[in-house]
């Protein structure tokens, strides 16, 4: 449709020209040097040219791309939740967001893994200016939110946006997966932003904004790293936050974060996707017929079941003992790793700086300190 061409992913007519026109490109040898370190480049160059489909490039490639990513990056992913979704049905994934890329990368995998319909995923314009990496989103299905913009152009982009979700649900069967929050979480508190869910609720064609939610099959989903790559490299914008100053990227901070959160050593990852909201849904429009409020409810129930089900790692909870000078979970870590922790500690933070370790702290013991709201951990 031409109405979605400044935002959409490639159609496959698309992805053989794309393909061909990058298979040159000295990122896209990297990759696939990384991916298949044992094939000559003239077998994938040739295997490339029999690709004529987003599926046959995932499944051919950027799946195994992935996997080698986990194998040389980290202990290995574990998921929990999937056996109760259905193998035909689309479902739009609303997820905590921790990395540029691995997010919605190893949802991907773990969807494929149990033969489910993979996501369309939202992905900021900012973090592919470059052209490269603009087309191989675009290869992966993602599709561009305009960031930056003024708050006019912002309303008719968020509707644009709205609607080619709810395309890709309604018409193309197609789960589409987007972070709860513009940008990573940076502190380890995950909040759904209300805004997420206004304009989501922008292509409602249902009388009821809560009917409509039904309608797409929300599926709240938690996704945690022991170890987050980018841990030190979060620290600036905290600091920045915590004296109340204005924070300005590097030109190429985005590119830096999206590699160092690949290839950077992240341990055990674990991803959960939660219960379809229904009832839920069904009780928030009993309870109020304010649009508002509807959606400031919606977020708290996204939010539970994040934090409910977010994995908590022994980095968690040593952190939080830490932080708080307890030994309350002494039980849930051996000394050997708490070492570790210290010593990453003291290599990736100045510990002359109290706010920067405070910091540094609070990203891994705040989902303790977030799941003690709802459960005893």
């Amino acid at each position: 449709m031409l109405k979605f061409d400044s935002i959409r992913h490639y159609h496959d007519v698309e992805v053989n020209a794309v393909l061909q026109s990058i298979a040159n490109h000295p990122m896209m040898k990297a990759l696939m040097g990384f991916t298949f370190p044992d094939t000559p480049e003239s077998e994938w160059m040739e295997r490339l040219k029999d690709v004529h489909t987003i599926q046959d490039f995932q499944e051919q490639f950027i799946y195994y791309s992935v996997r080698k990513v986990l194998e040389k990056s980290s202990e290995g992913l574990t998921t929990s939740g999937f056996d109760k979704l259905d193998k035909d049905t689309s479902y739009l994934y609303i997820s905590n967001h921790r990395d540029i890329i691995l997010d919605t990368s190893l949802l991907n995998v773990a969807l494929k893994d149990h033969d489910l319909i993979m996501t369309s995923s939202a992905v900021g314009d900012n973090l592919v200016q470059k052209s490269f990496l603009l087309a191989l989103s675009k290869l992966n299905r993602n599709f561009l939110v305009k960031r930056g913009l003024a708050p006019r152009d912002l309303l008719v982009s968020s509707k644009l946006m709205s609607e080619y979700i709810y395309y890709l649900l309604d018409k193309e069967n197609r789960s589409v997966w987007i972070a709860q929050r513009e940008g990573r979480t940076k502190d380890g508190n995950d909040a759904t932003h209300q805004g997420v869910l206004k304009m989501l609720g922008m292509a409602s064609d249902e009388p009821e904004l809560m009917d409509y939610f039904k309608k797409i099959k929300i599926v709240p989903v938690s996704i945690s790293y022991e170890y987050d790559p980018t841990d030190a490299l979060k620290m600036p914008q905290l600091l920045a936050k915590a004296k109340d100053e204005a924070y300005i990227k590097d030109k190429n901070e985005d590119f830096v974060n999206l590699l160092s959160g690949i290839m950077g050593q992240k341990k055990r990852i674990h991803i959960h996707v939660g219960d379809v909201l229904d009832a839920e849904l069904e009780e928030v429009k009993n309870h109020s017929c304010n649009n508002n409020k509807q959606i400031q409810a919606v977020a708290q129930i996204i939010d539970e079941s994040i934090l409910r089900t977010y994995k908590l790692w022994p980095t968690n909870f040593i952190a939080y003992d830490i932080m708080f000078e307890t030994n309350r979970f002494e039980s849930r870590y051996t000394q050997k790793e708490k070492q570790l922790f210290e010593r990453r500690l003291e290599l990736r933070v100045d510990k002359g700086n109290r706010i920067i370790v405070d910091g540094f702290l609070a990203m891994y013991a705040n989902p303790v300190v977030n799941k003690l709201k709802f459960i005893d951990v």
